[in-house]
């Protein structure tokens, strides 16, 4: 008899159940075709999570095919782990985004902490050493309590993780707006170094091949996630506690390593992270990939507890898991290898020639699935878009209160400096960190050489909301420019796409728009996509968020040396290289005064962008320039305020613009710090004014002067967000 009885159709109403775990009507036909029969109840479980869009992408897919995925240093594009693209020297740089938003969202701490933790292991799994880790997080407004908890959760799930494993947290972005009241976005992106032969896929293959199980011993947690992260929240969702995930950073930490010894290991075939749905998605995916069928043998799998079941077995989400395959007969060094590294192992079953997926426990046939149609044959949904009639008629902001403005755009936590919450991070731990959040990319050393990673994270939400399709071009040339405002050359890209329903028609559209618009400047940019993520039903109380594609990059730098000397001082001319308009459609100027995106239509140039940023790296490296910063988030005069106190320089400038255009967010535009003795010769470069040393901030456009001392402008930006932080509840 059966150690495990599953329901049967007469104890449980078929129907409900596999609505219950996300099939439709359709999807649960489609199931019973291709088996043959009716699923049972650990086969519904199975289907239920690789068919979830959190691991199908079942409304995203036919979008994702636009990106560019190739290109003249990629090594291996989407569909492992993550992207590897070429370095030189044979390296290569190694790296991906993903999303932990909904469990973010019901368990701030351990949603951010297994986002981190799970990054880390899609990194490691295609054999690299991860070098340093970035965020992109969005939240309410932190006037409310809930988005103050979730971001003190958050922040510290993050420093939890990477600080204890031990890999330094380099750069990121946070925004505030309450289209992310109880929704926010948790996005982890992760950098590794590998040479080119070490190059790890998860593949199942070789008839006889062993399945080793290491890591932590699976338990009942994280149990339908991927369904979870594949829904809207709502008042339930508090009830969906069990589905988020507990992270341990110290088997973390000896997993890694243990990892990266065995892919030293002539004999391994295939390696994939146990990651959303878990040993599911990660056995089945490697039997699709590798063209072969497997058999689980789920009773040698190491359990937590007693009692278990398969279908707990196979959907289970318990972090610090990694999955095997090894050739016949090399077992034991596996086994050893990882008790060494006192890591739970197991053999727990075999490549076999049969095209099936079969799972068994002590002998009993608990699921026999045909592999390619689970890991090939999700639904792919196309459904019928809708772009609203937006009102594109200009607000007035004719009258702006410029003095006004100004001190309640610095103070806003979207503009206000996160130090608060980037020091809670180990930023320099592997001592390889060159450039430190803060204003900038990070740029890390490639241990060993003189060549170093810079990477950024970046999101325009406003900008898409906006107008998608120019908003979609924005986020990818915000992320160019970014790299390219420390000297390096963007080399591809990875994207995180973040949205609300695609059943309803707006955000269907807005996708469909704005992943258009990415596609083409990567194609301009020549920044191809190598990996990614979708993250959709993002709603709560029947409000989206704002369509939030975040696009994580990467960029190399050659030869280091022009660093040493890439710091501004007082006496260095500044520079404005770009023209300014009228630009406030999505801007925290029109946030501020008229709470509301109008839809202005704003463009961006994508070819006048590779013009710009090819002659801006190079008087980076020439040693022209001691800082470069792109005008960001507020305009001219705030990107110029954030300067002047991030390096306690004086700053006397004279802007031949507006008093709107101060806080214009035109596309497109650098602040380039020369160094004395030093011109810069860049076609529609206009000299402004200097850095100084006299404790001054000065800017003036000839109808107002705003004038501040640096320390009382630190103290005002870098203060904000503490402000908020401590206020009582």
């Amino acid at each position: 008899m059966s150690k495990f009885i599953e329901p049967s159709a007469e104890e449980i109403k078929l129907e409900q159940l596999y609505k219950d775990m996300g099939l439709s009507d359709q999807e649960y036909e489609k199931v019973c075709d291709i088996l043959g029969k009716e699923p049972n109840f650990t086969e519904i479980g199975i289907f239920s999570v690789m068919w979830s869009e959190h691991c199908s992408y079942k409304h995203s897919k036919p979008f994702l095919t636009q990106f560019p995925t190739s290109g003249e240093h990629v090594l291996m594009g989407p569909g492992e782990g993550a992207g590897v693209v070429d370095i030189g020297d044979n390296q290569a740089v190694v790296f991906k985004v993903e999303s932990h938003n909904h469990p973010s969202a019901v368990e701030p701490y351990q949603g951010a902490a297994t986002g981190v933790g799970g990054i880390i292991r899609d990194i490691v799994s295609i054999g690299a050493r991860p070098i340093n880790l970035l965020n992109s997080l969005r939240f309410g407004e932190l006037t409310e309590k809930q988005n103050r908890r979730l971001l003190r959760g958050v922040v510290a799930g993050i420093g939890g993780y990477g600080n204890c494993i031990g890999i330094p947290t380099t750069a990121g972005e946070i925004e505030f707006d309450d289209r992310y009241d109880g929704n926010p976005l948790v996005n982890a992106m992760c950098v590794g170094i590998i040479d080119h032969d070490m190059v790890q896929k998860g593949t199942a293959k070789g008839v006889g091949n062993s399945v080793i199980y290491v890591g932590l011993k699976t338990g009942r947690d994280g149990i339908h996630g991927a369904t979870f992260a594949s829904e809207e929240l709502s008042e339930d969702s508090e009830s969906k506690r069990p589905s988020v995930q507990i992270g341990d950073p110290f088997v973390g930490k000896k997993l890694m390593e243990a990892t990266l010894e065995a892919i030293t290991f002539d004999e391994l075939v295939g390696i994939q992270d146990m990651g959303a749905a878990g040993l599911t998605s990660s056995s089945s995916e490697m039997a699709a990939k590798g063209g072969s069928g497997l058999h689980l043998r789920l009773e040698q799998v190491p359990t937590r507890e007693q009692g278990i079941s398969p279908y707990e077995m196979m959907l289970s989400e318990t972090q610090e898991r990694m999955l095997l395959v090894v050739e016949k007969g090399t077992e034991q060094k596996f086994l050893n290898l990882f008790d060494k590294h006192e890591l739970d192992s197991a053999v727990i079953g075999e490549v076999t020639d049969t095209d099936r997926f079969v799972l068994t426990y002590e002998d009993e046939v608990f699921a026999d699935i045909p592999v390619q149609p689970l890991s090939d044959e999700a639904p792919v949904y196309v459904l019928e878009g809708e772009a609203p009639n937006y009102n594109e008629s200009k607000n007035d902001y004719s009258k702006v209160d410029v003095e006004s403005v100004f001190d309640e755009l610095l103070q806003h936590p979207t503009i206000a400096s996160k130090r608060y919450l980037y020091e809670q991070y180990d930023q320099q731990v592997g001592a390889n960190t060159i450039v430190k959040p803060g204003l900038q990319s990070s740029v890390v050393r490639v241990e060993g050489t003189n060549k170093a990673i810079a990477s950024t994270i970046d999101g325009e939400a406003r900008y898409v909301f906006n107008n998608p399709y120019e908003g979609g071009k924005m986020v990818v040339a915000e992320a160019y420019r970014n790299l390219i405002s420390v000297g390096a050359t963007p080399l591809a890209m990875t994207d995180c796409l973040n949205y609300g329903s695609p059943e309803k028609k707006e955000i269907y559209q807005q996708l469909a728009d704005s992943t258009k618009g990415m596609a083409e400047a990567c194609e301009v940019l020549s920044t191809p996509v190598v990996s990614g993520n979708v993250s959709l039903y993002n709603e709560t109380r029947e409000t989206s968020i704002f369509p939030t594609p975040v696009v994580g990059m990467v960029g190399l730098i050659e030869d280091i040396d022009y660093l040493n000397d890439f710091q501004p001082s007082a006496g260095d001319t500044l520079y404005v290289v770009g023209d300014t308009k009228d630009d406030f459609g999505g801007s925290q100027v029109e946030k501020l005064l008229y709470k509301k995106v109008n839809h202005e239509f704003e463009a961006i140039d994508l070819s006048d962008e590779v013009q710009k940023g090819e002659s801006i790296k190079q008087v980076i490296r020439n040693g022209v320039a001691s800082h470069v910063q792109t005008v960001g988030k507020g305009g001219l005069l705030l990107t110029l305020a954030r300067m002047s106190s991030h390096y306690q320089l004086g700053l006397n400038a004279q802007l031949n613009l507006t008093n709107a255009q101060l806080f214009s967010e035109t596309q497109g535009r650098y602040i380039v710090a020369v160094k004395k003795g030093q011109t810069l010769e860049i076609e529609n470069a206009v000299e402004i004014g200097q850095l100084t040393n006299d404790d001054q901030f000065k800017v003036s456009n000839g109808e107002i002067q705003v004038i501040r001392d640096v320390q009382n402008l630190t103290e005002i930006w870098e203060g904000a967000i503490p402000k908020c932080m401590t206020a009582k509840d």
